[in-house]
This record gives C-alpha cells, structure tokens and sequence, in this order.
C-alpha cells in the first residue's frame, strides 16, 4: 500500500532532472542515419537500413521532446534553470539540430515533409543562436571553467542548415547560416583552445565534448560541397582544407579517447556520436567526388566503429537509466 505514494515522487524527481543533453542523442541517431545513407550506394546497402535508422532517429525525437515538454510544463523553474546554465545552455540548440538532421534524412523519402521540417529547424536554430550568443555577451558573468567545446552546437547547428537548404532552393538562406556558423566557429575555436592551454582541465564529465571539435569542419566539408560544387565538379581548395582540418582534429582527438572511455559515463558522452557520424559522412562524400577507394574505405572503417559505437551508448544509457544514474540532481 506505501509503493504507489513513493513511487510517484520519485518519478516526478526524475522528470524534474530530465536534461536538455538528451537531445544529443537524437543528434547521434540522426547522424548514423546520414551516415547509412551516404553508405548505402558504395556498399551496397540500399535504402532499408537508413530509412529503419530514420525511423528510430523520428521515434526518439518525438519521445524525448514529449518528455522534455512534460518537464515544462510540470518543472518550469528547472528548464529556466537549465538555459541560464552556463554549460547547458549550449545544448538547446540541439533541439533545432536534431530537426535539421531529420529534414536531411527525409529528402529521399517526403520533399515537402523534408522542406517543411527544414524550415522549422532553420528557424528555431536562427532564434536559439540570437537567443545563446546574447547571453554570452549579454549581462551575464561567464568563467573560464564555463567554456567548454560544447559552446560550438550553436555554430555547428548554422553550418548544417546549408546541408539540405541548398538542395531544397533555399540558397540565400542557406548562405547565411553557413557565414554566422564558419564566423562562430574561428572564434569559439580560439577561444576553446585559450580554456584547454592555459586554464584547468576539464572536468571529467565534460572531456566527451573534446570530440565535438571534429564536427565543424567535418559538416562544412558537406555544407560548402551543397553550396558551390556541382555533381561531377573537382574538390576546391576550400573543400580540401574544410576536409583535412576534420582528420586532424579527429587525430587529436584520438588520443583523448582511451582516456576519455575511462571515465564514469554521463549523458555527455552521446558527443561522441555525432561528430563521429560527420567525418563518416564527410569521408563517403569525398570518395564519391573524387572516386578515391582509400577514402570509401575509410568511410566503411568509421562507419563500422560509428555503429559500434552507438550500440554501446545506447546500451549504456538503458543501463544508467535502469539503474537510476541518469535524471538526478548533478
């Protein structure tokens, strides 16, 4: 007779503590599918395993976003705490990241549902990097200890916007995104390195986000080749620098990362996935524009590790949920 009345508490705690970073994972899902995607011809895949990825990628966006609505509606006081979170607050722009990928993954199978998905993504990422860049200029006191790479998913949410809007028609916006984002990310790129040299280490739950600084260079390989390359035309300087700026910031990050699977893990470790997905996808579109068979297989080794490495974040994350270490008080 007592387990209902505590277990309604306990539920409602958690929702309470769901977090906005649970975003990151449809970021992943929806990069996996992509990079399914641009498999599908090269390895003979065909287009069931992307379309059932695209899937699963709609049902978890739907899901945490009823949750996360829930959670508004119900804890107000902690989703306000949540944006005027110094570290936090970069993860909103998740939301309207995660709607871009699905626009992009629904290009080959609804244009208009693509288009109509990416003109909602497109404009709530427009509000919500307004939105993040004025508090980190606005009134609000920052510290060093609060930068972290994560500050680049506003700039990274920018540069994807090209990646469906320039084959949808929508060139002049498409351009837009792309300049704030390659703006943002020179600057937030000197910034970060700034924290990481000459200020204190990361704290553990926040040294996944290292990977982070593969995927802006790696998605402005993608969005540069939609906004000026057309189908059968040569590699530009510009791709070929965006490209190799990717590998070597996927170099360093390499050598982060045995230290980095060490750690206890955390919702942050969904970082992983999507900048992972991105030099995949990134690699395959290379191989297809130059016919170049080191780099497709290249694209078949990271995607191979993308897969494994997905299957073990979200083994864990069932694991943490089950045993209560995610949604509680940090």
């Amino acid at each position: 007779m007592t387990a209902s009345p505590t277990a309604a508490p306990q539920t409602e705690s958690r929702l309470a503590h769901f977090p906005i970073t649970f975003y990151a994972t449809t970021m992943g899902f929806g990069g996996l599918t992509l990079a399914l995607r641009a498999a599908a011809k090269p390895l003979g895949l065909g287009p069931l395993p992307y379309q059932v990825m695209l899937g699963v990628t709609a049902t978890a966006f739907v899901l945490i976003s009823l949750f996360y609505l829930a959670k508004a509606l119900t804890h107000w006081k902690e989703v306000y705490g949540e944006w005027h979170h110094p570290i936090r607050l970069s993860f909103f722009p998740t939301i309207s990241v995660s709607m871009l990928l699905l626009s992009i993954g629904l290009m080959t199978v609804s244009q208009p549902a693509a288009t109509l998905l990416w003109g909602i993504g497109t404009a709530l990422q427009g509000i919500l990097t307004i939105s993040v860049v004025t508090n980190w200029i606005g009134t609000r006191s920052f510290q060093h200890g609060h930068l972290n790479p994560a500050w680049f998913i506003p700039a990274v949410g920018n540069v994807i916007v090209p990646v469906a809007g320039a084959q949808l028609g929508f060139t002049e916006i498409s351009w837009l995104f792309f300049s704030a984002g390659m703006m943002f990310w020179v600057i937030l790129l000197t910034l970060v390195f700034n924290r990481l040299v000459f200020h204190d280490p990361l704290p553990g739950r926040l040294q996944p986000t290292l990977v982070i600084m593969i995927a802006p260079p790696a998605v402005a390989f993608i969005a540069w080749a939609r906004l000026t390359m057309t189908e059968g035309a040569a590699v530009d300087a510009m791709g070929h620098i965006l490209l190799s700026l990717a590998y070597v910031f996927a170099a360093l990050v390499a050598v982060q990362i045995p230290r980095i699977l060490r750690l206890p893990f955390a919702m942050s470790f969904w970082a992983l996935s999507f900048p992972f997905a991105a030099l995949t996808i990134a690699t395959f579109l290379y191989a297809e524009m130059t016919q170049s068979v080191v780099h497709q297989y290249m694209g078949t080794g990271f995607l191979g590790l993308l897969v494994l490495l997905i299957a073990g974040l979200v083994g864990r994350t069932v694991m943490g949920i089950v045993r209560g270490e995610i949604c509680r008080p940090e």
